[in-house]
């Protein structure tokens, strides 16, 4: 960009305070308080409760909340029966809780006793059932069978028994609780093929699922692309959960979730249009996003271009974010693409831009800016070149002249050739050819 270009750049370097580089504002200032782990785990109920608490105390910095987490978890533990559980949380404590956090021998003995005697009237219940062929006593007997291997956390064994029972299905009910149990051991196994698997065989029922099922199998979804990194499938997907989900899917995901991993997702994904249309203005999904006031306000300041409160609101919630068991595996990867979507957005209006106060925008140095800058342009996803001794920005604006030729150009060669096939058939049709296959054995 020379000459002309280069004075009208100088007169439109940004002000940066006009493009979103203004303070957080207040709010942010009460996310940056350690998780309160035991209100994260009242939203959460049954294995997924106790699996999020070890994830916590197994992934956190803080002496205090790992104890608390592992404290509730042994509590919780006890409530179940599943006793190898209650072994492992009890060595990972370490006596560090008292004597009251010990491995429970009695417990143990008299929780293993009533499942030998419970899987031997199962086994004898279900061999009853074989011989005088009642189809849907067998289905009820290893859906048993499916619900005690769950409890006792014997998952491949669970998974095994539910699968068994899709050839004693008769109604489309059945079919929507077997896929339901299917994908609720999947979740806990990680997987996530089996999981999209069955949320398809749910939703091609042939009866119509009652709502609470439907927005079910649209989490189960979400968070199946989430785990493949396909996370504007994911957003989507938690935009159509129904709000009718409620606390009713509280043992692999609660309505806080929905919001949290959906609005995410969608920052990371969406256009800007997208993001008004979908997010923005969907009174639908609002309802989720007012459970997560945080996530709400980062999108309101990411489309009003506030990037430094944007961000700033992103920072703050890193720290837990990092202890959810379905996010830690993607929260870098996230936060990489809404910050490139952000410095994007923040380039577009402008001829130029002052690097210092980019910087000063985004909250960090211009050395670390330039970087970012140069593998977005790099990857083609800025059109601009840097002036690494003035430190200016500056946009390459494709010459509009030379595209408008090419696109006639190429209008003009594929019009040739449109016509010149016409006219081809039109001569084999005039003087009766016609080419016949020759026939195959």
């Amino acid at each position: 960009m020379d000459g002309d270009d280069d004075v009208t750049a100088s007169a439109m370097i940004d002000d940066p305070m006009s493009n979103g580089a203004e303070s957080a504002s207040p709010a942010t200032a009460a996310m940056g308080e350690p998780m309160d782990v035991e209100a994260y785990a009242a939203m959460y109920t049954g294995r997924t409760k106790i699996i999020r608490l070890l994830f916590i105390a197994d992934n956190c910095d803080n002496e205090v909340m790992k104890l608390e987490a592992l404290r509730m978890a042994y509590d919780e533990i006890k409530k179940g029966e599943d006793t190898n559980l209650h072994r492992e949380v009890s060595s990972k404590i370490r006596n560090r809780l008292g004597p009251k956090y010990t491995v429970d021998l009695a417990w143990v003995e008299s929780v293993e006793k009533r499942a030998a005697m419970r899987r031997d009237k199962l086994d004898n219940e279900l061999n009853g059932y074989r011989t005088n062929l009642i189809k849907e006593s067998i289905r009820m007997g290893y859906n048993d069978f499916g619900e005690f291997y769950y409890a006792h956390g014997m998952l491949s064994e669970s998974f095994k028994s539910y699968i068994r029972t899709r050839d004693y299905c008769t109604t489309s009910k059945h079919i929507a609780q077997m896929c339901m149990n299917i994908i609720l051991v999947s979740i806990e196994l990680g997987q996530f093929s089996h999981v999209t698997n069955y949320v398809s065989k749910a939703e091609n029922n042939p009866d119509p699922l009652p709502p609470v099922t439907q927005a079910k199998l649209k989490c189960a979804s979400g968070l199946a692309f989430i785990e493949t990194k396909k996370y504007k499938f994911a957003a989507r997907k938690f935009i159509e959960t129904g709000y009718e989900l409620g606390n009713n899917y509280s043992d692999v995901i609660a309505p806080q979730d929905v919001g949290l991993y959906g609005g995410l997702c969608a920052l990371a994904s969406f256009d800007r249009t997208e993001l008004k249309t979908k997010i923005i203005d969907n009174v639908g999904f609002r309802n989720f996003l007012e459970l997560v006031p945080e996530v709400r306000e980062l999108i309101n300041d990411f489309y009003a271009s506030r990037y430094a409160s944007c961000l700033g609101y992103l920072e703050k919630l890193k720290a837990n974010l990092l202890l959810d068991i379905h996010l830690h595996d993607h929260v870098e990867t996230l936060y990489t693409e809404i910050r490139h979507k952000a410095i994007i957005q923040y380039t577009l209006p402008f001829i130029s831009v002052d690097l210092h106060n980019m910087a000063d925008a985004f909250k960090t140095t211009v050395a670390g800016l330039e970087k970012e800058l140069e593998a977005l342009i790099t990857n083609g996803q800025i059109q601009a070149r840097i002036d690494s001794h003035n430190k200016i920005l500056y946009a390459r604006h494709a010459d509009q002249r030379k595209a408008t030729y090419q696109r006639v150009l190429q209008t003009g060669g594929e019009f040739e050739r449109e016509v010149r096939s016409m006219l081809l058939r039109a001569n084999l049709v005039k003087h009766e050819v016609s080419a016949k296959s020759g026939r195959k054995f």
